[in-house]
């Protein structure tokens, strides 16, 4: 019984020293004391320090590219048919829908010659606002009309520095995930350097401009931002909300500029599936998750005059499978262990039948067939038989659908960013299987709850969905080359969060026995201090 006691004493102390109580600011009569005040007040200072930082690592970061793309291209001093066709392959094929937009004698018929476009395909008139993404160029020629800038700034210098200040929307997103995550701005400065520095595998915007995952990927940046502070917990009803609404419009715009957003949603999806299933998550909010990507997706078919391709998503059936596999097995979450992962098994087998049932009834309804050749894609890619269709065999032969090359991983290097995340992975990736095992454990055998009062190991909602986001990512990446801007710009988030953690730190001095709050506090300020002297150095 000695023991017991001593041990819930320490574990009480250590609890005393993490997270010292706000009883301590205030006196027995009610009144705060000065303390409290001065907390308050230097609360406020830091997120009014740490949000200029913020914006002024964005406007940085937005003339950082233009004077890259100016320098590489002498764009200002060459002619507008030169500026038109340094935007190649498909960027040229965006950028003439703008063109003609702004060309057109009225906004509806810069409309009507797209939706009746007899250009694009020989001998045939299609609706490009059916077949492409590119709502954005639609939604930024209006613009151009409308506002008084005509004289002052020529069609295509308003488009490329739209998208160059979309990057100061995506690395402020990354900061501020970074920021939420660990608690401190140090962190989201050490992401957005990170990203910076990391230019060639973090973005190429400079040198591809009108290529949708450029117009996508900040909206990403920001919904994955939302979702973080969406996890927290005691957030009051208001905050949920206006988060919730956050997470839709970013989820949204997301999809309507970019084509392969059912994809990366799919992946997403099966992320928050994965955390739910071992009890990571709040259901509540993973469901209104699961709502928001189908609303969104719904909302994109319609403004694509119905897109079948859409309809038939996997991300639809999938989302409304497991809504419907939930409804269907109750108690899901309860039991011993066994028991549970028993019927977590047949949970999984219950999703992917309806899954696939539920996507052979969509397409054979639409009589749909538009997207078998990534299918057919995929198939030939991971060696599960050759095919004959055009398109798969086309992907095949893009270096930017191979996998990712070994040489990635040494320029990471270079700036410790790899380094830094694969040790934050290791140690995050241990506590996550430790939790998810105690999660899965009979909560109400004695002997366990003994075991787990010694067991300080923990994993914030958060913090969880990140970790499985940036690995299912990291796989998509490692196997196509093409995503890996979707990877590498999160690795930094993660890398600068697991740097300036406190949890991080404290399981890995826990785990050589030299653990202290006080040495936990220095090292997680030193050592991203000194990652940021390193990389200016470099």
């Amino acid at each position: 019984m000695t023991t017991i006691r001593q041990r819930r004493v320490e574990k009480g102390t250590e609890a005393a020293e993490d997270q010292p109580s706000e009883e301590k600011n205030v006196k027995p009569d009610g009144k705060i004391l000065p303390g409290h005040t001065g907390g308050k007040l230097w609360s406020i200072l830091s997120i009014t320090v740490g949000g200029i930082v913020a914006i002024s690592l964005g406007l940085l970061t937005s003339v950082y590219v233009a004077t890259l793309h100016e320098n590489d291209l002498w764009f200002s001093n060459i002619k507008e048919v030169e500026r038109e066709i340094s935007f190649r392959t498909e960027c040229g094929l965006y950028y003439s829908y703008y063109k003609e937009m702004i060309q057109a004698a009225s906004i509806q018929q810069g409309l009507h010659g797209l939706v009746y476009d007899n250009k694009t395909e020989s001998v045939r008139t299609i609706n490009i606002l059916e077949r492409m993404n590119i709502y954005q160029e639609v939604f930024l020629s209006i613009l151009y009309r409308i506002l008084p800038i005509q004289q002052y700034l020529e069609p295509v210098y308003f488009y490329i520095y739209t998208l160059f200040g979309l990057q100061a929307v995506y690395v402020i997103a990354l900061y501020v995930t970074s920021w939420l995550l660990s608690g401190t701005w140090l962190s989201g400065l050490l992401a957005a350097c990170w990203y910076i520095t990391n230019r060639i595998d973090t973005t190429r915007v400079e040198f591809t401009i009108p290529l949708r995952e450029n117009w996508a990927l900040p909206f990403f940046a920001v919904q994955i931002a939302a979702i973080t502070y969406l996890l927290r917990t005691h957030l009051r009803p208001v905050q949920e909300r206006l988060t919730l609404m956050v997470v839709f419009i970013a989820t949204f715009l997301f999809s309507l500029t970019w084509q392969f957003n059912q994809f990366m949603m799919l992946i997403q999806a099966l992320a928050l599936f994965i955390l739910d299933c071992v009890d990571m998550l709040p259901t509540a909010k993973v469901t209104w998750l699961y709502i928001i990507q189908i609303s969104g997706l719904l909302l994109v078919c319609v403004l694509q005059f119905f897109n079948s391709m859409i309809l038939g998503s996997l991300l639809i059936s999938f989302n409304a499978s497991v809504l419907i596999a939930r409804t269907v097995q109750k108690n899901l979450k309860k039991g011993r262990l066994l028991n549970r992962l028993g019927k977590l098994i047949l949970h999984v087998l219950l999703v992917l039948c309806l899954t696939l049932l539920i996507n052979k009834f969509i397409k054979k309804i639409l009589n749909l067939e538009s997207d078998e050749h990534i299918f057919k894609f995929l198939k030939a890619k991971f060696g599960f038989g050759a095919t004959r269709d055009f398109d798969a065999n086309l992907y095949l032969c893009e270096e930017a659908f191979g996998l990712l090359p070994l040489n990635t991983f040494s320029r990471l290097s270079d700036t410790l960013l790899f380094y830094v995340y694969v040790f934050v992975l290791f140690f995050m990736t241990i506590a996550a299987v430790i939790v998810a095992f105690r999660n899965l454990s009979d909560s109400n055998q004695v002997q366990f709850m003994a075991k787990m009062e010694e067991c300080t190991i923990t994993l914030k909602p958060d913090a969880a969905y990140n970790l499985i986001h940036t690995v299912l990512f990291g796989c998509l990446a490692l196997s196509t080359m093409r995503m890996k801007y979707l990877w590498t710009s999160h690795m930094c988030v993660f890398a600068s969060f697991g740097l300036c953690s406190t949890e991080v730190w404290k399981l890995t001095l826990r785990c050589i026995h030299l653990y202290t709050s006080q040495r936990t506090h220095m090292i997680k300020y030193s050592i991203p201090i000194i990652t940021l002297l390193y990389i200016s150095y470099k």
